[in-house]
């Protein structure tokens, strides 16, 4: 595959690297370089590359000739990754996705920026995806279901047909989803967990099967 569209990494911890990996031997994009903040801006390259500091990263990388991936993981309830996502976008930047070569994606998913979809996920028809999602290894998200902006979907997920997932969620290893069932916005859903019934309170911890609240816990304190 030729790399003909130039990126810049938005972070240099395992995430980047992991996405260095994928788009430099699965993707169109050659990557040239990372950008953190100047408070974490400690070492000067990263595989060759050089890293520079975000908040003048245009000055080194013109918006008109490189895209960005902002590749923080689900830090401060995917907060961290949404700061810099929007941080990005004002500064002019077009976020790149990645779709793995390995995964299924019917031909009518909607798509939004800064997506990563890694190996062996299943995105069956009319599925819509938001903006700065993470979907790791292996998840099934069945036809018309709605995952909201800033999620991050851990592996081997289900996620059954017309189900919305709401924004910012994060959705735990082996949870298993009903169909026709809503989560609301901030939740944690905890891994193992059956969700039979739609979840309406947010910024919640839900856990077990059939999945419950977790009294007295705000997903905001779990650290993840």
């Amino acid at each position: 595959m030729e790399n003909n569209k130039k990126l810049i990494i938005v972070g240099a911890g395992e995430l980047a690297m992991i996405a260095y990996e994928y788009f430099t031997y699965d993707s169109s994009y050659e990557v040239c370089g990372f950008a953190v903040e100047k408070e974490y801006l400690v070492e000067q390259e990263l595989y060759g590359l050089p890293i520079v500091a975000f908040e003048t990263i245009e000055a080194v990388y013109p918006v008109t000739e490189y895209e960005v991936f902002v590749a923080i993981p689900a830090s401060q309830l995917n907060r961290l990754r949404t700061r810099l996502f929007h941080a990005a976008k004002e500064k002019g930047y077009a976020c790149a996705s990645y779709i793995s070569s390995h995964a299924f994606v019917w031909r009518n998913v909607k798509m939004g920026e800064n997506c990563f979809v890694f190996e062996n996920n299943t995105l069956q028809p009319f599925v819509e995806i938001g903006d700065n999602v993470i979907l790791w290894s292996g998840n099934h998200i069945g036809h018309r279901s709605v995952i909201e902006d800033h999620c991050f979907i851990s592996s081997h997920v289900v996620v059954s047909g017309y189900c919305r997932i709401g924004e910012s969620s994060f959705l735990g290893v082996n949870s298993t989803f009903n169909d026709h069932v809503t989560v609301a916005r901030d939740c944690i859903v905890a891994s193992g967990s059956l969700v039979s019934k739609s979840l309406k309170e947010p910024g919640k911890v839900y856990y077990g099967a059939p999945a419950q609240e977790l009294p007295r816990k705000s997903s905001f304190s779990v650290k993840l």
